[in-house]
């Protein structure tokens, strides 16, 4: 039997439908305490009603009284006022009983009115007629109150143990724990056993009875039966309590049907293939929920924008425990992008709108789309709040689609912001960094930033001129002028240097698979470093002329923590001296890394880095251009810069080429996660790395996982270590090692 409820009543002939108004009886009326419905008006011709019992057959019926005993059966009866009069004066005479004080003279009524419709009762307690006591002696005595023992625990006065019965047969047939679903939303299980007194038991013990029914239907049982009780059979004295929940869920309803009422899509079961729902599996909510989302995401991703899941019906059949499923869709019309418009407190105009956009115009509508495009205007940090949204245009587009128009609502936010940064590395020192940017000085986009920076290494102030979205989405353009004072073991230098640099890279909501960069730049640097001819260190100052570009490649899944695939990355960099003679070389440097997952929670990764310089000497090249080994981006276990050719004096002096190398497990546990590495590494006073003296550092690492990367502390020590080296090197830094 289907479940259904009639709300209107009518004529079915005539197919109208009106609600039903009833008029009581003139005894329900008199029982109710309400009048009878009156006649009907004179002249109103009343039905002919066929008389059931006659008159006569009815009076005779009734047996006769007998008044022979009683002669009052005939009397007629008394006034009411009369009544009154007669009950008063019997009142009046009543005399006090022993004990009792009889009322001061008047043998009246104690408040002295002489005339009453109703008598008051004869007073009979002597201390409502005595006179008050003064104030001053009046006493009042306080209340005390038991004091409350503070080691007693109130909430254990009552303690029970909870019984759930007959879920076994419907758990097996789930894919969730029906009981671990109770005992997480059960308040008799979140009361710990413990209760004030049993009324607090029974009520959560009623409240986990509906929770049960709920937590059923939810899983297909509609029509469970579930009974409740507190048993006090197994404790001693009654405790604890046994707080008892028998449950027989009955039938588990079926799909018998399923139909979508909406227009018709391309293609045709776009619908049908994106609603996870089958006859003949159980009703789980979870499962038409999930279905129904589906449907409302996979429309807008396939061109409908503006189509809308209304409310599902499902009408239960209880005789066979089945039920049919109905889903209204309005899909509204298919659409292509066209143009866009942009209004509100703009932050940039809506050609640089377009400029963010990864789709053109005439291309199917995709809800993806739109979000990376919702995404990208968040991204570049200038507004307080930003949307985007279709609209529809009216515009025909071919296939008998139509035109959207994308609408940006902009809400400009506060452009400058002053940022901070401290960190320290073995061999680099402690260093403070801050930043004043103003985002949007020269728009759309156009940044001014100034920085600055103090260390025990390294002290420093630039300015930069950063466009982002150039013309293109993520491409950058930037220009730099700035002045560093840096001094490491293997060079003390004070540089001056103007570059301007392209480029086009990964971003946290698009890591791209190919990434590229090129630029110029003008250094002025005097170095200090160690003249093998003098015997000594002296400063020399030198003029560099430079063009640099840079190729990537990127097929791992994530940008500061990849778990699978891998990256390479070539630079490339040729650049000469400009004082003197014109000394031209090339630098060079190939980077490679690879990510191998074993199930969820560990990762293999491995990463190896080739460098040269070719066509100049090392004592041509100024000392803070020669490459370098060791540190927490190269061989960790070392400090920075420490590996390669060193002076007389144990100072590293740079080389012309390098080979390092390094592999890591990485085992993660929710948020946290353990990292065990070796690294390997060397740089040479040769043009081509040899291969040979090989350092080894070997270490071990803690990650914290955040929604913007990992934070990274490892922690190593060098194998074979050797006079000067430090027995331990810790390394901090945001995202993993490589």
């Amino acid at each position: 039997m289907a479940r259904q409820v009639s709300t209107t009543s009518g004529d079915p002939a005539s197919g109208s439908s009106a609600p039903v108004a009833t008029v009581p009886s003139s005894d329900d009326a008199l029982r109710a305490g309400t009048v009878p419905v009156p006649p009907p008006p004179a002249g109103t011709a009343l039905p002919q009603v066929e008389q059931i019992i006659p008159d006569a057959e009815f009076n005779a019926a009734i047996p006769a009284l007998d008044n022979t005993n009683d002669p009052a059966l005939d009397q007629p009866l008394e006034s009411i006022e009369s009544f009154e009069r007669r009950l008063a004066a019997k009142q009046s005479g009543a005399k006090p009983t022993e004990g009792q004080t009889p009322p001061a003279n008047d043998p009246v009524l104690a408040d002295r009115d002489p005339v009453e419709e109703i008598g008051d009762a004869p007073i009979s307690d002597a201390e409502l007629t005595a006179a008050l006591p003064s104030l001053n002696q009046f006493e009042v005595t306080p209340v005390q109150f038991a004091e409350k023992d503070e080691t007693s625990d109130e909430d254990a006065r009552v303690t029970y143990v909870v019984r759930l019965n007959g879920l076994d047969q419907a758990d097996k047939q789930t894919d969730v724990s029906l009981k671990s679903q109770f005992k997480g939303l059960s308040a008799l299980e979140n009361g710990n056993g413990k209760a004030a007194n049993i009324a607090m038991a029974s009520a959560r013990l009623r409240e986990d009875s509906e929770l049960i029914k709920t937590i059923l239907a939810s899983e297909g049982w509609y029509d469970p039966q579930v009974r409740s009780r507190v048993d006090r059979s197994d404790g001693p004295s009654g405790l604890p309590l046994n707080a008892v929940i028998d449950v027989q869920p009955g039938k588990r309803y079926t799909f018998s049907q399923i139909k979508v009422v909406s227009d018709s899509t391309v293609p045709p079961d776009l619908i049908a293939n994106n609603l996870a729902l089958k006859v003949g599996e159980p009703i789980v909510a979870e499962r038409v929920q999930g279905a129904e989302a589906q449907v409302a995401i996979a429309l807008p991703e396939n061109g409908y924008p503006f189509a809308k899941v209304g409310e599902r019906d499902i009408l239960l059949d209880q005789d066979v425990g089945q039920g049919d499923y109905t889903l209204p869709v309005t899909v509204g019309p298919r659409a292509r992008f066209g143009g866009f418009a942009t209004e509100g407190e703009l932050a940039f105009d809506v050609r640089h709108v377009a400029t963010l956009a990864r789709f053109k115009r005439g291309e199917l509508y995709d809800s993806r789309k739109v979000d990376d495009l919702r995404k990208a205007l968040v991204a570049t940090g200038l507004f307080s709040t930003v949307s985007a949204e279709p609209q529809r245009s009216g515009e025909p587009a071919p296939d008998s689609t139509e035109y959207v128009t994308m609408l940006v609502k902009q809400d400009a936010g506060p452009p400058r912001t002053i940022a901070g940064s401290a960190g320290y590395a073995a061999g680099e020192g402690a260093t403070i960094q801050g930043t004043w940017t103003h985002r949007n000085l020269f728009p759309p986009e156009g940044a001014l930033i100034v920085h600055g920076i103090a260390g025990t290494q390294q002290q420093g102030a630039g300015v930069t001129f950063r466009r982002a979205n150039a013309g293109q989405r993520d491409r950058t353009f930037e220009t730099v002028l700035e002045g560093l004072h840096s001094k490491y073991d293997a060079y003390d230098a004070f540089t001056g240097r103007l570059a301007a640099r392209v480029s086009y890279d990964s971003t946290q909501i698009w890591q791209k698979r190919l990434t590229y960069a090129y630029g110029v730049e003008l250094l002025g640097t005097a170095e200090r470093d160690y003249d093998f001819a003098a015997g000594e260190r002296r400063r020399r100052t030198f003029y560099i002329g430079a063009l640099n570009g840079q190729l990537g490649l990127d097929t791992s899944d994530d940008l500061l923590n990849p778990t699978k695939g891998f990256r390479l990355t070539t630079l490339i960099q040729p650049e000469g001296s400009l004082q003197g003679k014109f000394t031209p070389y090339l630098r060079a440097r190939i980077d490679g890394s690879a990510y191998y997952p074993f199930g969820d929670s560990f990762v293999l990764a491995g990463r190896v880095r080739f460098g040269t310089i070719q066509g100049a000497s090392r004592s041509d090249i100024a000392p803070s251009r020669r490459l370098y080994s060791g540190g927490g981006g190269s061989v960790r276990g070392f400090g920075y810069q420490r590996l390669g050719p060193l002076d007389p004096n144990g100072d590293p002096i740079g080389g012309r080429s390098l080979n390092e190398g390094a592999i890591e497990g990485r085992y993660r546990f929710g948020n946290y996660g353990v990292v065990a590495f070796l690294d390997a590494g060397q740089s040479y006073e040769s043009t081509m790395p040899k291969f040979s003296d090989l350092r080894y550092g070997v270490g071990i690492g803690g990650r914290f996982y955040t929604n913007f990367g990992p934070l990274r502390v490892d922690v190593a020590t060098p194998l074979g270590r050797r006079a000067g080296e430090s027995r331990l090197n810790i390394y901090v830094s945001i995202g993993q090692a490589f």
